[in-house]
């Protein structure tokens, strides 16, 4: 097998055992990247091998190449949020994420494509062009982590780090046919993070099999002084929970995910999964989550209103893009604003601007931001009802496989409707993971999502694990 079809545990284990040296991992994935990416196009710009010598050579025992999503601050390295107006932008530090990947040994070998600032569902909103999934190239990735995930998917990655504000780890995953989890907020650091919406978003691992997943979060996880909103909560050994037993575990199945518009193979794949866990000794029952039908109107609600105010800094002065009018409009500096910013920002950028300013502004506030956000309360409490009773809430990762390039790009709401079964786990703050649990009859990967309690990430990949002990998908490959 070619090492860059291979897992990250798997390389690590000859690695240690001196059968291939870092440089050949590197040699391989590089050599892919350049066979295949014309196609795929899951990168944005590559690192160059000089600045991963020292990596190479030196200590640390993760040496292993790593993609990430171009919202992660590389030090040195430009940044854009595959948005223009950030376009020359290089960040003075690293997220904690990096160092932390650093200081293990992690290779940065480049930064993968994604919807502009994380808004979308599809990797179509990138001033880069999109993604294609590499099951089909006709088809999107998924978003905003498409371009990660599809370099996982693709092989030209071992692993990737991604974002998700709203499922934009987990849908990817589940359109390219690999393993995303999205951590409990404050499990992993933020900071170094561009930020979309401060209240939702959270780094986390795209990868291979369940037990890389777990190995990227034990890289990842823990407290940051540096951030304000990370956990001072300890991180186990994530490894130590990959038992392949799940005996007498409870499993939650929410009557209110299995509606109309669940397209017929989702719905196949996941009742053959829960069958699966019932064979291997857990107990499933249905759950009700009431106040699912409205998380997507909620989410866009509060996320649009965060993202308003955090892309407010974007304006010419500080940073990228700078674009000074001809001539005088109204004055000069506002005049250095607006044009910065209507060809800096894509149009989903602002569509999204536009929809949080309004429902922050003065006389919508409280029928808005401030009423979404009690409804926010309600859902997060419709989890922590079921979790008393259940270790996790077994949902399809999204309704559908992955769509055709284009096909809901004239239609937002069908768009955003892509995320639907995703939304509530970040509105609740609780972790969720998706995993491969089969294919259409088109060969289009299907997506299977586990949620637990907040910090019960040992519990996702307790359960994950077990299943994909128990079934081929993982180990399909792409047709490339």
């Amino acid at each position: 097998m070619n090492l860059f079809a291979q897992s990250a545990h798997e390389l690590l284990d000859q690695i240690r055992s001196r059968a291939i040296s870092p440089e050949d991992i590197d040699d391989s994935v590089r050599g892919r990247i350049a066979a295949v990416d014309g196609r795929i196009k899951a990168y944005v710009r590559l690192r160059d091998r000089e600045k991963n010598s020292a990596s190479l050579q030196g200590n640390g025992s993760f040496k292993v190449p790593i993609a990430i999503k171009d919202n992660i601050c590389v030090k040195g390295e430009e940044t854009t949020c595959s948005s223009k107006i950030l376009q020359g932008f290089k960040p003075p530090y690293s997220a904690t994420v990096i160092s932390k990947l650093q200081e293990k040994g992690a290779i940065v070998i480049g930064q993968t494509n994604m919807d502009e600032f994380a808004f979308g569902s599809s990797t179509e909103n990138s001033a880069f062009g999109p993604s294609r999934n590499p099951w089909n190239t006709d088809c999107v990735p998924g978003g905003s982590s498409g371009g990660s995930a599809a370099a996982v998917a693709a092989h030209e990655a071992i692993w990737a780090l991604g974002s998700d504000t709203g499922g934009s780890i987990r849908q990817p995953a589940s359109f390219c046919g690999i393993v995303g989890l999205k951590p409990t907020y404050g499990r992993v650091s933020r900071y170094g993070l561009i930020a979309f919406a401060s209240s939702l978003d959270q780094i986390g691992p795209l990868t291979k099999d369940v037990t890389d997943c777990a190995l990227l979060l034990n890289l990842i996880a823990g407290h940051d002084e540096m951030d304000s909103t990370s956990a001072n909560v300890a991180v186990p050994d994530y490894t130590q929970f990959l038992t392949n037993d799940v005996k007498g575990l409870k499993i939650g199945i929410p009557k209110e995910y299995f509606i109309e518009g669940l397209d017929a193979p989702v719905r196949q794949a996941v009742n053959e999964a829960v069958e699966e866990f019932k064979k291997a000794g857990a107990t499933v029952k249905e759950v009700s989550l009431p106040h699912t039908e409205y998380a997507v109107a909620t989410y866009y609600i509060v996320a649009t209103a965060e993202a308003s105010s955090n892309l407010a800094r974007f304006d010419g002065i500080q940073y990228g893009l700078r674009e000074q009018p001809k001539t005088v409009r109204k004055t000069p500096i506002i005049d250095l604003y607006e044009e910065t910013r209507d060809r800096g920002f894509g149009w989903e950028a602002k569509r999204r601007i536009m929809l949080g300013t309004y429902s922050l502004s003065s006389g919508y506030y409280d029928a808005y931001y401030l009423r979404g956000q009690k409804v926010r309360t309600l859902i997060k409490q419709d989890f922590d009802e079921a979790f008393q009773e259940f270790d996790t809430v077994l949902t399809p990762t999204s309704p559908t496989t992955a769509f055709r390039i284009g096909e809901k790009a004239a239609d937002p709401l069908s768009m955003y409707l892509s995320d639907i079964y995703t939304i509530s786990a970040n509105l609740a703050g609780i972790p969720a993971i998706s995993i491969p649990c089969g294919f259409s009859r088109e060969r289009l990967p299907i997506g299977l999502q586990l949620l637990a309690k907040p910090f019960a990430e040992d519990m996702l990949l307790r359960l994950a694990f077990a299943y994909e002990q128990r079934t081929p998908w993982h180990k399909e490959s792409v047709p490339l």
